[in-house]
């Protein structure tokens, strides 16, 4: 990557191609499907782009057609794709999406992918200079030992006025064998920790806000997800902040993790309060609540404006539907 490249959140992780049906019925009697872009990192990425954040992703992909398609299409939304590298030997991971009558069930195909051979030399590719955050998941590291190394070097790189975002992102598959304290040591070096409830639990013992905050004092910002309930702030020195989640009509939820990532993440930068910024992450997860892709685009900005200035009972009463806002 060329030096001078400024944005202000660099994502680091592995782009796939994703295959969802394009017409309805059991995948094994689907005979179209649509290819979409996914990864956690890069679904931030876009995510923030949207929202006109000046975003960044940096990782590997195949020299293949699926290769150059995910990379145009991150680029065209906007995303700096100058840090991806092109693997000359591997090919771009990808996944299916088979929607059958008990939900969404993710299919993938990453063993021997260009971004599981990362490695801290792909530090070299990118210039921190003037990034403001660099937002990492709990997946890349379960890819392989490099990748492991590769985000254990993004949290050793000195900081400045640096943030770094670590989306816990639990994937038991891909950390099958090993010790969840990897993931817990690793999220404890960050500044800003996202996770679910669930998968708190799994890697900590616990998903209850303040245990969990005993269990990582480290970062200054711990956000607790507790699934369409709401989510919990925990910041240092503050008292915990509660936001309830916004009423949707879901379509799908996968993807809904990472654009609540984004949109919360948005809010930060701006340097917005603690219930803002829960709400505006609840507001993105809400937008692709809304659609069967990774990523959307935000709500109408009207609806946003509308949500966020809105009292307690407003917020409760609000639900989206059909990227509408209805009242209960």
């Amino acid at each position: 990557m060329r030096r001078g490249y400024v944005v202000e959140v660099l994502c680091v992780g592995e782009a796939l191609a994703v295959f969802v049906p394009a017409e309805p019925g059991p995948a094994d009697e689907v005979r179209t499907w649509r290819r979409t872009v996914g990864g956690a990192e890069s679904n931030v990425a876009r995510a923030l782009a949207a929202l006109g954040v000046p975003s960044a992703f940096a990782g590997a992909v195949g020299d293949d057609a699926f290769g150059r398609a995910l990379v145009g299409e991150l680029a065209a939304e906007g995303v700096d794709v100058r840090g991806v590298r092109a693997d000359p030997a591997r090919p771009t991971g990808l996944y299916v999406k088979e929607n059958g009558a008990s939900g969404t069930v993710m299919r993938y195909y990453r063993a021997g992918s260009a971004a599981s051979a990362m490695g801290p030399e792909l530090l070299s590719t990118v210039d921190l200079d003037g990034v403001r955050l660099v937002h990492l998941s709990g997946i890349t590291p379960a890819l392989s030992p490099g990748c492991h190394d590769l985000v254990r070097a993004l949290l050793d790189a000195p900081r400045e006025n640096r943030l770094v975002s670590f989306d816990v992102n639990w994937r038991p598959a891909l950390w099958a064998g090993r010790d969840p304290a990897e993931v817990a040591a690793l999220a404890a070096r960050a500044d800003l920790v996202l996770t679910g409830e669930d998968e708190a639990g799994q890697v900590w013992g616990t998903g209850e806000p303040a245990r969990l905050r005993a269990l990582l004092p480290g970062p200054a910002t711990v956000v607790v997800k507790h699934g369409e309930r709401g989510a919990t702030l925990l910041e240092c020195g503050r008292a915990p902040v509660f936001e309830p989640a916004l009423a949707v009509d879901v379509v799908e939820p996968v993807g809904a993790g990472d654009a609540f990532a984004a949109g919360f993440l948005a809010a930060t930068l701006r340097g917005e309060d603690a219930r803002t910024r829960l709400r505006a992450g609840h507001l993105q997860a809400a937008a692709t609540l809304l659609t069967r892709d990774d990523v959307s685009a935000p709500l109408p900005r009207g609806v946003v404006a509308t949500l966020l200035r809105a009292g307690e009972q407003e917020w409760a009463a609000a639900r989206l539907s059909g990227g509408e806002l209805v009242h209960q």
